[in-house]
């Protein structure tokens, strides 16, 4: 309860500034932490997870809360009947739910600049971005707000803000976790994961959302793959290699720097090629904006003005791609995912840059990386997308730089 409470009142205290909950659920805090007491009173088992404090991107079906997912729309919506698989999951292991967290209306977006619930910034450094679209996930684990949070990643919502913020963000295999209970963007797309401040705290909580779920039909009937006990069993064995190419070019010397790091500290020079993967990228954003755009495409007829202008600019040129674009780029996802598959025929583990930059200024439309200027927000995600496209499992993993406190991953 003291744990609880400490979080509590950090969140209140910061979040003013931060901006990173729009709902605080003080009082069902509390209720289930006094359940949980009563329960250990008893000498029953509460789960790994007990008493632990964790809050969801505002995506997350929270039961007798408006799911927002960002949008002022939503707010017309009836609360949710019940929580999501991935909040029942986190329960039952003994985690307690503090609140819901900002981001990008719909999940489209990479800075969290949200035009109705207002902007996350960095808790790093105020006047910059914290990333989306899970910014608000990724800022309040970075600020201490809460040991660990939820986020989802279509084309790099969790990996993006996690690498701005400094903290980890896991997106599993896509399937791996259910998605239950979540509004989604782009279904053929769309992954849950987390965020947390190290390692263990991540494989604890990834262990506790595994397992198959009729609700989601691409959750996987496979048996969870449990990883927590496995943390001290080494790299002896694994090969490990470098992404070249796409991979090195349109990145700031920092973003390269901290592959290098990477490297070193695994001792591997090996490069490899990922073929094609600037196609992938540009496959990704039509698969993305036609399916995103068709689910919202009555609002878009009916109430154009109640959309954050840059969201709905994204889902109007959508709706205006022909079904042929979409069919080919799908066609072209199998043809790359089995060039990436034959890669991990000799290669285990794969490092690349998560973003080509740190974190920006809030409100930067373009930067300069290596003397080209280019627009920010459609480049946060330049190679995240290539990956998250053929649902390869992704951990984006922080580095402090030496000469000042922003992170780059």
């Amino acid at each position: 309860m003291k744990l609880l409470g400490s979080f509590l009142i950090m969140s209140n205290k910061q979040n003013p500034r931060l901006n990173c909950f729009t709902t605080i659920l003080k009082n069902q805090a509390f209720e289930q932490a006094k359940i949980l007491d009563i329960r250990i009173a008893k000498g029953e088992d509460t789960g790994v997870l007990t008493g632990v404090p964790f809050a969801v991107k505002n995506l997350f079906d929270i039961e007798g809360i408006i799911t927002l997912a960002g949008s002022k729309i939503n707010k017309e919506n009836s609360p949710a009947t019940e929580d999501a698989t991935a909040i029942k999951k986190l329960k039952a292991a003994g985690a307690i739910l503090v609140g819901a967290l900002n981001m990008d209306e719909y999940a489209y977006g990479f800075v969290t600049e949200n035009s109705h619930y207002g902007a996350t910034p960095n808790p790093h450094d105020l006047s910059r971005i914290s990333g989306g679209s899970s910014g608000g996930s990724a800022a309040a684990v970075a600020a201490s707000l809460v040991p660990f949070s939820l986020g989802s990643d279509t084309n790099g919502s969790i990996r993006v803000p996690a690498a701005l913020c400094g903290v980890f963000g896991l997106k599993p295999t896509y399937g791996r976790l259910s998605r239950a209970g979540t509004f989604l963007f782009s279904n053929s797309l769309d992954h849950i994961g987390g965020f947390t401040r190290s390692v263990r705290d991540m494989a604890a909580i990834f262990d506790v959302l595994q397992g198959e779920d009729q609700d989601d039909p691409v959750c996987t009937s496979l048996p969870p793959q449990l990883c927590f006990d496995k943390l001290n069993d080494g790299i002896d064995g694994l090969t490990i290699a470098v992404a070249g190419d796409y991979f090195q070019e349109g990145a700031e010397t920092a973003a390269l720097e901290a592959v290098e790091t990477i490297a070193k500290l695994l001792n591997t020079k090996e490069i490899i090629s990922i073929p094609e993967a600037h196609r992938a990228r540009a496959a990704a954003y039509i698969i993305t904006a036609c399916e995103g755009s068709n689910f919202h495409l009555e609002n878009l007829r009916s109430r154009p003005q109640d959309f954050d202008p840059a969201t709905r600019d994204r889902f109007l040129a959508g709706a205006f791609i022909p079904n042929t674009w979409y069919i080919q780029a799908q066609r072209f996802r199998r043809w790359y995912r089995d060039q990436v598959k034959e890669i991990f025929q000799k290669v285990d583990v794969i490092i690349a840059p998560t973003t080509p930059c740190v974190a920006t200024t809030l409100g930067q439309e373009k930067m300069m990386i290596n003397g080209e200027e280019i627009l920010i927000r459609p480049n946060l995600g330049r190679f995240t997308q290539p990956l998250s496209f053929i649902g390869l499992p992704v951990v984006s993993f922080p580095i402090l730089r030496a000469n000042n406190s922003l992170r780059c991953t």
